[in-house]
């Protein structure tokens, strides 16, 4: 297979990994949270030689090592300059994220995505929603953004391995009231190798890919090419 030429921004070289749209080719990406999740998120978008900058609550200086473990496009920074960027990945503990959230501008039609489930370790009980989705009171966290619903259904070492599995791609799924924040994220989804699968709005999408609650989180599908 040949090779892509590789682009900055969101610039790679894996031959399974597909072009982003022009208007998002330089679009810049900060995660909030360097936990399971976030730190796989960041080593995947790192191996696609895509520049991130990853923050933690505890500041900048306590993410060099893993920084480097990650790969070199991973910088660390505070949880404002993650926030400032085009698109935010927040992998936060459920507990955690209120305070993770707080005192953060408007994000003034940014998107974030949502990777959080309302469990935790170590007790693993559910935390009480009243009814609504994670999404919908998470995006009552975020006022002004655009959030999209995706990338929290995979165990983390399934989403660092080689997204093309068993004679095609895994599938990582998708969901957002934003068409157009839907088809950014999803273009992104492409361009790391997965398969998208856009379940539509949060309303529809977000309460199947919910854990605990949903019937889509930890399956491990994979779309025949």
């Amino acid at each position: 297979m040949r090779a892509c030429a590789h682009q900055p921004g969101l610039g790679i070289t894996s031959p399974v990994q597909r072009h982003l749209p022009e208007e998002h080719a330089h679009m810049s990406i900060g995660i909030i949270g360097a936990g399971a999740i976030g730190s796989a998120i960041a080593e995947i978008l790192s191996r696609a030689g895509i520049d991130i900058i990853l923050s933690n609550s505890r500041g900048p200086d306590t993410l060099a090592d893993l920084a480097k473990r990650l790969g070199p496009h991973v910088r660390p920074g505070t949880r404002e300059e993650a926030a400032g960027q085009d698109l935010v990945f927040v992998a936060v503990n459920w507990s955690k994220l209120p305070r993770a959230m707080a005192g953060l501008p408007d994000w003034d039609g940014r998107i974030v995505v949502d990777t959080n489930n309302s469990i935790e370790a170590p007790l693993f009980q559910p935390f009480e929603l009243h009814g609504r989705t994670s999404s919908e009171v998470f995006a009552d966290m975020v006022p002004g953004a655009r959030v999209v619903k995706a990338f929290g259904h995979l165990n983390p070492d399934l989403l660092t391995a080689d997204p093309v599995a068993r004679g095609g791609r895994r599938v990582l799924f998708l969901s957002g009231d934003d068409l157009e924040a839907r088809q950014t994220v999803r273009a992104l989804i492409e361009r790391l190798g997965f398969f998208p699968l856009d379940l539509g709005p949060l309303a529809v999408g977000a309460r199947l890919l919910q854990f605990p609650g949903g019937t889509l989180p930890a399956h491990h599908l994979v779309k025949i090419d």
